[in-house]
């Protein structure tokens, strides 16, 4: 006969809390897991910020800045949702994507979260070729609408 399967107490990837035999107030841990997938499978957010907000409906997802305060210190690049009047935070995993509503932008996590910058527009040099520099400035301007590069810094 086969050795039984163990589990861990939560998911590897979400982190979301399993059930076992005998447990009380199951609701509890499968609500919580519902929630969580729920906000997790739009992959979106709405915005960066360093502190809650005032006023967050259920289901409100950020992304928790490296220097949050309050409720959100030391939860830096964290997912906070909004569960019940109360703040869950889910961790990055590796190639991790998100959308930032706020930003209109797509964030990839690499050890940390990564927003692509768009490179500068061609000009100068001696030679001026008008229909490369016109193909690369329409590929730039396509790759920010949709997300995937944002204005350079």
């Amino acid at each position: 006969m086969a050795n039984p399967i163990t589990f861990s107490s939560t998911t590897p990837n979400a982190g979301l809390p399993l059930l076992f035999s005998g447990q009380s107030q199951k609701e509890f841990f499968i609500n919580q897991s519902l929630e969580t997938i729920d906000a997790l499978l739009s992959k979106a957010v709405e915005s960066s910020s360093s502190a809650p907000p005032s006023d967050p409906g259920d289901g409100a997802c950020y992304l928790v800045a490296p220097d949050a305060t309050a409720e959100w210190s030391g939860r830096a690049d964290h997912i906070a949702v909004r569960i019940a009047g109360g703040w869950h935070f889910v961790a990055p995993t590796e190639g991790m994507e998100l959308y930032d509503r706020a930003t209109e932008q797509t964030l990839i996590f690499r050890s940390q979260w990564i927003r692509s910058a768009a490179p500068t527009n061609p000009a100068g040099g001696t030679v001026i070729d008008t229909e490369a520099r016109t193909a690369i400035i329409g590929l730039i301007e396509a790759l920010k609408s949709a997300g995937v590069l944002t204005e350079p810094t």
